[in-house]
């Protein structure tokens, strides 16, 4: 599993393989969710004129989790008088926009396209939210097929998220094949109940070199 943080030779470790299945992550794994959700929580505690600690009180109740649920409590620890369902709507436009790749993403994964292997995001969360980041990073394009948990009716790291990502990639986990992400238990935690493998946690890569990835078993 490969965390956005670490060196570029994730892709690298991987990329030795031909034809065979990458799933990614999406959230601070191929895009800075963080810095996007402090731009988004930073313009609008302007625009409603809230005090400078709104910031991380908007922050520390989006971070793990963002659902149209989630604003009802917001508006009220906050004091707004905005329906639930408008603050979604905002925040949903604005994570988008905000939304930016981890510096290597882009080039990582079209050079592993390029060698003919197949790729598909796996990743928790509201679908509406979840592509319209991948179309605003211009990422949408570069994969076989995208497993949503609200689409797929099961979260990671439950092995039924994993095989349904797979699946809408033409692919099937017995076929074998790696999952790459920045977090342990959701992310890695299945590959010990499959024959997903891992690369070593790094950062996100430039790009693939032919070769077998180190420690391979």
């Amino acid at each position: 599993m490969a965390s956005a943080a670490g060196d570029a030779g994730v892709y690298r470790r991987v990329a030795w393989r031909r034809r065979v299945l990458a799933l990614f992550d999406l959230d601070n794994t191929l895009i800075d969710r963080q810095a996007a959700l402090e731009n988004w929580a930073r313009g609008f505690a302007r625009s409603r004129g809230l005090p400078q600690d709104a910031v991380s009180t908007i922050c520390g109740q989006l971070r793990a989790r963002a659902y149209q649920e989630a604003f009802a409590r917001l508006g009220r620890v906050l004091r707004l008088g905005e329906a639930p369902a408008d603050l979604w709507q905002e925040y949903a436009d604005g994570i988008a926009q905000s939304s930016r790749c981890f510096p290597g993403v882009r080039g990582g994964l079209e050079a592993l396209r390029a060698e003919g292997w197949t790729l598909g995001v796996a990743t928790n969360g509201a679908a509406g939210i979840q592509r319209a980041k991948l179309r605003a990073t211009g990422l949408a394009s570069l994969f076989h097929g995208v497993g949503i948990s609200e689409e797929t009716e099961s979260r990671k790291p439950a092995g039924g998220h994993f095989e349904a990502a797979a699946e809408l990639c033409g692919s099937r986990l017995s076929a074998g094949g790696w999952m790459v992400g920045d977090g342990p238990e959701p992310d890695l935690r299945h590959h010990r109940r499959t024959i997903l493998r891992h690369p070593q946690h790094g950062a996100l890569p430039q790009g693939p070199r032919r070769g077998p990835p180190a420690g391979r078993p």
